[in-house]
């Protein structure tokens, strides 16, 4: 394959897979003049034989590592949401209609992408994704650890910490209620639950660091309600916010803001639109949470006066929103 021989290259989408990346391309006046399979080791020989264009990435895992090996080619990648390839979708669904649609959309000239992520911010996430599976997977070993316990016939009032304080008491006195095999059971389960407190500890240590030393965290933490958790998981998301002009454009990306419906010059607005990051949206809400719960703090904060009118006219929830 001669450079020579796609000098008209205008945009190229990537499909991209596990093994195998699938290339269409299209020239300037819109016909197709690439259609390739390759493998995912041979993507620098096979782009440092094609002209500089626009190349279309779909958002998906190795998108960010893709889109920065290209620009270093000098190549102009695009990372596009799912959501706005799949108007462009032609067809039944395969790898080269799906490469086709994604390189299509690269051309649009207002489309919306994703912020090219760096190693740092990729490293910041993953921190957060192995921290909140192991919050999952310590909660769901709790119920657990309480399912057992009521199949006995004993149950723990609400809370992580009483369910510790109380867990070995409980093998003590009620011996003779539960099997020898249950117990074991029961202390399998709770070492697991200890294991993944420390691991979460650790985890947690380990961002808390991080958003003492990252001056974009510092900058956000200025904010009321926001603390080492949020700071980092919004500078692992967004880095610094070059993608959004002002706040409600990343709060319309976190989906904080009302799913409109308008049509004939009348506007209906219902719930929040819950698109986006879920865990960031969580993690807002939450924050929110902890504000509501300490009104004797609202006077300390520039919309102070707003939230208590607020409070006083609607639900909490409806506060939060």
């Amino acid at each position: 394959m001669a450079k020579n021989d796609f000098d008209e290259l205008m945009s190229i989408g990537i499909d991209i897979g596990k093994d195998a990346f699938h290339l269409v391309g299209f020239d300037h006046s819109g016909q197709r003049v690439l259609r390739k399979k390759i493998k995912r080791l041979a993507l620098v020989t096979t782009f440092e034989q094609l002209p500089r264009c626009i190349v279309g990435i779909e958002a998906c895992l190795s998108a960010h590592f893709v889109s920065r090996t290209l620009r270093k080619l000098g190549l102009k990648p695009r990372i596009i949401p799912a959501i706005y390839v799949k108007p462009f979708n032609k067809g039944q669904k395969n790898d080269y209609n799906d490469a086709e649609a994604i390189a299509e959309a690269a051309l649009r000239p207002n489309l919306l992408t994703v912020s090219e992520k760096t190693q740092d911010q990729l490293d910041l996430q993953a921190l957060h994704r192995v921290r909140s599976r192991l919050v999952s997977r310590r909660t769901a070993t709790v119920n657990q650890i309480r399912a057992f316990l009521i199949e006995q016939g004993i149950t723990v009032r609400k809370g992580l910490r009483a369910l510790k304080i109380s867990f070995e008491v409980i093998l003590e006195e009620r011996k003779d209620e539960i099997s020898p095999r249950m117990r074991m059971i029961l202390i399998g389960l709770y070492g697991d639950w200890l294991w993944m407190d420390d691991r979460i500890d650790t985890v947690s240590k380990e961002i808390e660091q991080i958003s003492r030393t990252e001056e974009n965290c510092i900058n956000v933490m200025t904010v009321p309600g926001i603390g080492p958790m949020i700071s980092t998981a919004m500078v692992a998301a967004i880095g610094e916010g070059e993608a959004f002009d002002r706040g409600r454009d990343f709060a319309a990306w976190v989906g904080l803001v009302p799913r409109q419906y308008s049509t004939g010059g009348r506007t209906v607005l219902g719930r929040i639109t819950k698109r986006g990051s879920r865990y960031l949206r969580m993690l807002f809400v939450q924050a929110a949470k902890v504000i509501l719960m300490r009104p004797h703090r609202w006077h300390d904060f520039s919309f102070g006066e707003w939230l208590t009118r607020a409070s006083e006219r609607m639900h909490r929830s409806g506060a939060i929103k």
